[in-house]
Order: structure tokens, then sequence, then C-alpha cells
């Protein structure tokens, strides 16, 4: 992006312009749910590495937590806070939002991104684990970015990222509850991104096809019992089979459209759902 500097004493109307990187976070700040690994950690590198300055949240050794925090922080020259918010607590939601804002300053980035995954046919589903999946993958949401509007309206200036799924557009066997939370979090998407359209804060969502992490990992387990099936035939057919390209869809892949859609280049970008999937939702 460029931006023309005004005309100094002695100078010219046709002064070259000042290149700003649209990529570039300095100042900014970003809360990440669900960032001590997985995907959201992959998108805590990227503002950190732009020079953006992060809240992480999430689940993990106490000790391996520090080490990733301190790391980040002293290889990005940046400062980064943990925050151990429940996200099956919305108050604390609410709070690990305000912390941001305590701790560095503001609030410019929010991606929602914690979540968790149950395998299993819907008659035998546990209701614990169904109130669970609701809370951590779609009420959290709701805690997060009903704290974050009040902060963003006031600095003129937001960016909300929701990471949904593949399976927020399309569905599985055997993930009822997961695939109600996605379908949840694009229509909550879509109704934030209408309420703020003029107050210059976007809401959009990314929908990520298979990604080698945890969450999938155990995936793959749950499904070779529930299908009867080997884990081989399972990450062949079942996990893989879903994506045209046959394999995972890596982090780095959706550290791009992040970062576009946080950046001024993705002012217009409201309200809609980036499939990163291999072409699976193509089918």
């Amino acid at each position: 992006m460029f931006q023309w500097p005004g005309k100094k004493d002695g100078g010219s109307e046709t002064e070259r312009p000042v290149y700003r990187d649209p990529n570039d976070l300095k100042g900014q700040v970003a809360v990440i749910s669900g960032s001590t690994s997985g995907i959201g950690l992959a998108l805590a590198r990227a503002v950190a590495s732009r020079g953006g300055d992060v809240v992480l949240n999430g689940l993990g050794d106490p000790s391996e937590i520090e080490r990733t925090r301190a790391e980040l922080e002293a290889s990005c020259g940046v400062r980064v806070r943990y925050h151990a918010a429940n996200m099956l607590k919305g108050d604390e939601v609410g709070d690990m939002v305000a912390y941001a804002k305590h701790q560095l300053g503001r609030l410019d980035i929010l991606v929602n991104n914690a979540g968790i995954q149950h395998v299993e046919a819907v008659e035998k589903f546990p209701a614990d684990q169904w109130e669970k999946i609701i809370a951590i993958n779609l009420s959290s949401t709701f805690y997060a970015t009903r704290a974050a509007i009040p902060i963003m309206k006031a600095q003129g200036r937001g960016r909300i990222v929701n990471i949904a799924s593949a399976h927020g557009l399309v569905a599985s066997p055997f993930k009822s509850a997961y695939v109600a939370a996605k379908h949840g979090v694009i229509g909550f998407t879509k109704t934030v991104a209408l309420e703020l359209a003029q107050d210059n804060i976007t809401c959009n969502a990314i929908c990520p096809g298979f990604v080698e992490t945890p969450i999938v990992s155990k995936q793959i387990e749950d499904q070779a019992r529930t299908r009867g099936m080997s884990k081989e035939q399972v990450l062949k057919d079942v996990i893989l089979g879903s994506q045209p390209t046959k394999r995972f869809v890596t982090t780095d892949e959706l550290a791009g459209i992040f970062l576009y859609l946080v950046s001024d280049l993705g002012a217009s970008a409201n309200g809609a759902s980036f499939s990163i999937d291999g072409g699976w939702t193509a089918q």
C-alpha cells in the first residue's frame, strides 16, 4: 500500500510514494483462543512475525506454554502474554479479551479458534460431550466477540476471524455436535459482519479442511473405533478421502488467508467463509 508524503519545503509534488507493507502488524494486538498448539499457534506466529503483539490461550503443560510464550516473544521482538481462560466459561472468555486491552493497550485482531471434537453416532452421543463441544466451539466465539466489539468500536477499526471448518459448510457422519457448532459459527459470523459493517470492523470465517493437528490425530483413532476400520484405512479413505488433493492442509496455507483478512487489503471481505480444504466442498 502506498502513502504519499506531504510536500516538504523545496520538495516536489511528484515525490516518490512511501510504501507501507499492508501485512505489517506493528502496533497491533491480537487475541487468539486455542493458540498453544496447532492452527492457533501458527496464526499467533504469523502475527508476531509481522510485529504484532499476541495474547495466547489454550491448554497444555504450564512449563511448555511458558517456553512457547518466551520463545515467540524473544524471536519476534514483540510482547506475548498468556491467559488461561477456560472456554467453557463465558466470564473467563470475556476476561481474556479485557486482559489484552489492560496489558497491551488495545485489541485489533480477535481469532476465535478454540475447538474440540468427539466422534460418535447420534443415538450414542454423550450429552456432556455435546454440551462441551457447543460451549467451546460456538458459545466461546460469542462471548469473546461480545467483549471485543466495544473495544474495537472505540478504536475505529477491528478484525474478527472465526476458525470454522469445512464441516461448517458440509456434514459428515458421527460428528453431529461439531457440525452443528461450526454451522453456527458461520451463521454468527454473517450476523456480526452485518451489524458492524459501518464500523470499520470486519468478521469472517476460515473453513479449513483436515489439518495435521492433535485434534485430527485423535479423530483418526475415534473414527477407526466407530467405523470398525484400521487407522491406515481411516486416514486414506475417510480423512484424506474428503480432500481431492489427498494431503493435509498446512498451517502456513491458513496463515496466508488469515493475514489477508486482518490487513487493510481485506477491508471489503466481510461476512464471508473462505474454504481452504483442497477442494473438499467443491464436490
